[in-house]
């Protein structure tokens, strides 16, 4: 295929310019993303065992909503029932609530004890991977912009931007794409393999990448889409809305949690029931949020599909469910939050999206290595200013982002054993060590704090299986092991990144002490005029 050369210099200005000035933000929305595809794992091993209750037969859900309601009156308000082992079988809240990242929030967990009794105790809920989705959805930038955090709006403008560069690659790679699609030329110079990197990757995964840029922009800003949707309905509500019940409903007269279960089941055959949330049980409004999970279907949700129905009279007033009663644009928006959250597919499609996040985190590095390489001036050892910045930009942001991660989750069991809350822990480790590795490349430079950095985060991945190791062999420090499948499988993945970052601090001293001169890596010795000649001799 052939385009004119003056357009393929347009697409491709085009392309590096959108591309550089959103890749560190998207960096950070990947990587965070492609971590936040294990939430239930992560929130499960860093969550004290002894934090959780035994589990109750099925039978004995009804006696111990009673108890717990005439106990803690409170907790007619908004109780979680939950039916997977290893969680509580009941919670609720004694402060905060479900929504939103809370550095504060107390759970109360219940359970019957061999007597029949109500068991219940407080504890702190574990927001890691809520700080690690936080960083999926703002790129960690702080403040508020109505009622959502700044950075989201921040990163659906970088959406914007981001379809417009995929659309001005493809069309810029175009004319050689066949030539070069496969092709990873390692042997022809560092410029030459980023540039076969970055676009194997842009182009395997590129409907990947456009179905993220979307959502997006989508979920960024639904708000004025949704208002600029209101001007044409005039008057007329743009969602329907139930009217007010007549009836005061009271606790006394709630049905069976089996009852609401089979009513679930005839509304979703093919779906599990994961849990139960009853709220405003003393009222004229009261809800039973009913969270179904299906491997065979697209999700709405990250981890599940939603049911909300009047637990009294099991009138349904909304769902996710495909192929229930959402209707044509329900099912549209299902399908792109599923595709988004890549909620389908069960471990596979988990395991699918997180490589895929992880290569689109690569896509930006690399494209960001790749505007470096082409700018750096090859027969002189000083290089622009524009590219120095840039450079140390690249190593202070990603390197950043990924310490402070890194660092929140190898914290993570032995800040349990303080008193301290965990996660303020995690706010403040995550932006000192990002604020510290940013200042430290404009002030040592981006080869050392990459070499540094690098070498920081592989330790720290290495600490999570070496933790479970010191928990098994001195169990009285009181910290858990990981035993269970998840958690195992989590830190076999951290050792691996531990490998994978120690050898890239390799590569990078490498090249700082021994690459080409006349780079912004290099930090070894200049060579001068007379050195080159008797070398040459």
């Amino acid at each position: 295929m052939k385009i004119r050369a003056d357009i393929l210099r347009i697409y491709q200005s085009v392309h590096t310019w959108t591309g550089i000035t959103t890749g560190l933000l998207l960096f950070i929305g990947f990587f965070a993303g492609a971590i936040t595809m294990f939430a239930s794992s992560i929130d499960k091993w860093a969550t004290p065992p002894s934090h959780q209750l035994s589990q109750v037969e099925t039978t004995q859900y009804d006696e111990l909503l009673r108890r717990a309601f005439v106990q803690y009156p409170e907790s007619q308000n908004g109780i979680r029932v939950s039916f997977e082992e290893g969680q509580s079988p009941i919670t609720w809240y004694q402060q905060g609530n479900a929504r939103g990242l809370s550095l504060d929030k107390q759970l109360w967990h219940g359970t019957l004890n061999e007597s029949g009794e109500l068991e219940a105790h407080t504890s702190y809920i574990n927001e890691l991977s809520s700080l690690v989705d936080y960083l999926h959805r703002s790129a960690g930038i702080a403040g508020e912009i109505g009622h959502d955090q700044a950075g989201v709006y921040v990163l659906g403008v970088a959406a914007i931007l981001y379809f417009v560069a995929l659309v001005s690659g493809v069309i810029f790679l175009l004319p050689t794409l066949v030539k070069s699609f496969f092709a990873l030329r390692d042997k022809k110079g560092a410029s030459r393999f980023w540039l076969d990197t970055h676009n194997l990757i842009g182009i395997t995964s590129l409907p990947f990448h456009i179905i993220i840029a979307i959502t997006v922009i989508v979920f960024a800003f639904h708000d004025f889409l949704y208002d600029g949707l209101g001007k044409l309905y005039g008057d007329k509500p743009l969602f329907g809305r139930e009217a007010p019940s007549a009836v005061e409903f009271k606790v006394e007269n709630l049905p069976s949690i089996e009852e609401i279960m089979e009513k679930a089941r005839a509304y979703a055959p093919e779906h599990q029931i994961k849990e139960i949330t009853l709220s405003r049980l003393n009222s004229k409004g009261p809800s039973a949020s009913i969270q179904l999970v299906s491997d065979e279907h697209l999700m709405r949700g990250p981890k599940t599909d939603f049911l909300f129905m009047n637990p009294y009279t099991f009138e349904i007033s909304t769902s996710s469910v495909m192929n229930g009663d959402q209707g044509i644009w329900g099912a549209v928006v299902t399908t792109l939050f599923g595709l988004h959250f890549g909620s389908y597919g069960g471990e596979f499609g988990r395991w699918a999206y997180f490589i895929m996040g992880i290569l689109g985190a690569v896509l930006f590095y690399t494209g960001n290595l790749l505007w470096l390489e082409k700018r750096r001036k090859q027969k002189q050892p000083e290089q622009s200013k524009s590219s120095r910045v840039m450079g140390k930009l690249t190593i202070g942001v990603a390197m950043g982002s990924l310490l402070g991660v890194a660092a929140a989750f190898a914290l993570t069991k032995w800040t349990a054993l303080t008193t301290i809350n965990i996660n303020v822990v995690y706010m403040w480790v995550y932006y000192l060590c990002f604020g510290f590795t940013l200042i430290a490349a404009f002030v040592i430079g981006m080869s050392k704090t990459a070499i540094w950095s690098q070498r920081a985060i592989a330790i720290l991945c290495f600490s999570l299986p070496l933790t479970s190791v010191i928990a098994f062999a001195i169990p009285s420090l009181g910290i858990w092991p990981a035993t269970a499948w998840p958690s195992i499988g989590l830190e076999l993945t951290a050792m691996i990144l531990g490998v994978i970052f120690w050898r890239m601090a390799d590569k990078t001293k490498h090249r700082a002490y021994y690459g080409e001169a006349n780079s912004i890596w290099f930090i070894g010795q200049h060579k001068t005029e007379c050195e080159l000649q008797t070398q040459s001799v």
